[in-house]
């Protein structure tokens, strides 16, 4: 056989996933049939791999499989015909080999054919006498190996070719993408068309039943054949989702125009306008330095960048990619986290009485040392963990530590107070009051010690539950700060029933007043539009003398900042808070 027939063969063996797969009594059924038909002990479903004959099936048979070397199994397989061989004795080929030598005399395989004609291997019946075969069992043998090759199809078939659509499915893409990897240097581009959202899938399966989405894929289906061409097939990778080769000759720069023609093409079929928003995540990639699955994930990313982009198609980023996949390293590690001793800590960043130059209060912020990937930013890590399961963990966590550090204070005659941010979320945490108030007394901390932040989108949420939330914590004296005001949607009307005494205004804002005249009226504004709502003012970001000087004119309560102080631990703030304000810590 040449060289590149073999490979071919090989090629469709290892397409169609069979090698070292578990037993299957579908294909047993057939050759215990063949050893009956034949009365002989000894029959199998033999496939020829690279060095050896493995066994699909077998009857009379202990091992799985014999060296490929003078097997007659081989040369059906080779020659795609018939072989039989009435007495190994006689045979000057066989008579040494590995079934001559084991006291087998007679052969008789099949083979077992591939539409495009690559021999796979046989059904073949053994015994150990010597004999001979009739036309009518030759043809039997023919016609059994014929379903043996029926089953296999219908196997490949079954687990490879998606039923609604009729294309190859995720799987075949996967084995497809395998076999490219052996093209080293050669940049193909891939494409994963996502026809709608979740939410939308969902909807329309709720509305329109299985039979209108099959309806959609199937012209979906057309379309997409259309633009890959007779020598390309899509795959239907997911519900809503195919996937497809670009042609080899195609240029990176222009095929985008060429998928934005597909997307525009795919919109005119269906209601898609009405109910789907596709769009088409794109990638070059070079097989080679990509697994399979990589490929898949990366797909993923695109079409998820893409509803973003104003043609409804995008490229792959990697930069996007990383920080995708970092986010979900932060969210898996989170949890290992909290159980640690020295992952998770809180700092305290001073706030200073203008009018009187007291600190009295600090604001407790989460810091996070990752073991591998080192300090974490909040602003980095506090987002995806609230936007997750351990939203309630983490904000259980922050509270017992706070409340731990008062106690600790306390213990040290200094009398503080600390802000704690919470998130939206713990206003609609049904326990929440209950919990904080079991905190408080177990590390017997005053309520009027505690002031709870939130940011301003947070506070506005009108529900009756929050709303009644925040007045039973001010109840028992702790008071609430709304955070980064100016950031949000603020209703004046609203933010009078606000139980909040306290507005901390926005860093930005703050930083911008050495921009102008403007810039200073604004705050001026805002000071004097919550003193008349009736808040305490607290300015964040405070970074310079001038900055200080300026909010104390304009009448602002406190400060906060790295002029006044950086963040810092427990300890350190005992130390800078006796160099400050050497009567505020009184050892006991």
């Amino acid at each position: 056989m040449h060289a590149s027939d073999e490979l071919a063969r090989l090629s469709s063996l290892r397409n169609l996933r069979l090698l070292d797969t578990l037993p299957s009594e579908s294909f047993d059924r057939i050759t215990r049939l063949v050893a009956s038909y034949f009365n002989l002990p000894i029959a199998a479903v033999s496939l020829t791999d690279v060095d050896r004959q493995w066994f699909k099936s077998k009857v009379g048979v202990e091992h799985d499989g014999i060296p490929r070397y003078k097997a007659p199994c081989a040369e059906v397989a080779e020659t795609g015909r018939m072989l039989v061989i009435p007495d190994f004795e006689k045979d000057d080929h066989y008579a040494d080999s590995t079934l001559g030598n084991a006291g087998i005399r007679f052969y008789a395989g099949a083979p077992l054919l591939t539409p495009d004609g690559h021999g796979l291997g046989a059904l073949c019946v053994l015994g150990a006498e010597p004999r001979t075969i009739t036309d009518d069992e030759m043809a039997t043998l023919t016609d059994l190996a014929a379903m043996v090759m029926d089953q296999i199809e219908l196997q490949h078939a079954v687990g490879r070719i998606d039923a609604s659509s009729g294309l190859p499915n995720r799987f075949q893409l996967l084995n497809d993408l395998s076999d490219l990897q052996k093209n080293h240097g050669e940049q193909r581009i891939i494409s994963l068309l996502d026809l709608a959202q979740t939410a939308q899938f969902d909807r329309l399966s709720r509305v329109m039943g299985p039979s209108y989405l099959d309806g959609l894929i199937r012209t979906v289906a057309r379309i997409l054949k259309a633009h890959v061409g007779d020598q390309s097939t899509p795959y239907h990778v997911g519900p809503t989702q195919f996937a497809f080769f670009a042609p080899e000759t195609a240029d990176p720069d222009t095929y985008s125009e060429l998928l934005a023609k597909t997307l525009r093409d795919i919109e005119k079929h269906g209601d898609f306008h009405m109910s789907m928003t596709p769009s088409i995540g794109v990638m070059s990639f070079d097989p080679a330095e990509m697994l399979p699955e990589d490929v898949l994930r990366s797909l993923q990313s695109a079409v998820q960048d893409a509803r973003d982009s104003d043609t409804g198609v995008g490229s792959f980023s990697f930069a996007t990619d990383m920080r995708h996949r970092r986010n979900f390293r932060l969210l898996q590690d989170f949890p290992i986290a909290l159980d640690a001793d020295d992952q998770l800590f809180l700092v305290f960043q001073p706030r200073m009485d203008l009018a009187t130059g007291e600190v009295e209060i600090a604001e407790a912020l989460l810091r996070w040392n990752h073991p591998v990937l080192g300090p974490i930013s909040p602003a980095e890590f506090i987002p995806i963990v609230e936007a997750s399961t351990y939203a309630r963990a983490l904000s259980a966590w922050v509270i017992e530590e706070a409340l731990r550090h008062i106690t600790a204070w306390e213990a040290l005659g200094l009398k503080f107070k600390l802000s704690i941010n919470l998130s939206a979320l713990n206003l609609e945490e049904h326990d929440f009051f209950e919990r904080m108030m079991e905190k408080l007394k177990e590390h017997c901390v005053d309520p009027d010690r505690i002031e709870l932040e939130l940011t301003e989108t947070a506070m506005m949420k009108e529900t009756d539950r929050a709303l009644d939330l925040l007045q039973r914590l001010t109840a028992t004296g702790i008071r609430l700060a709304i955070d980064d005001f100016g950031t949000g949607y603020s209703s004046l009307a609203y933010m009078q029933k606000l139980p909040a005494s306290v507005v901390k205004i926005d860093r930005s804002f703050i930083a911008d007043m050495a921009n102008g005249n403007r810039e200073r009226v604004l705050v001026r504004s805002m000071i004097n539009l919550s003193h008349s709502l009736g808040y305490r003012v607290v300015a964040e970001g405070v970074e310079s003398a001038e900055a200080s000087d300026l909010l104390q004119a304009m009448g602002c309560d406190e400060i906060q900042g790295f002029w006044l102080s950086r963040p810092m631990r427990g300890d350190a703030l005992l130390d800078w808070l006796a160099h400050q304000m050497p009567r505020k810590l009184e050892v006991a």
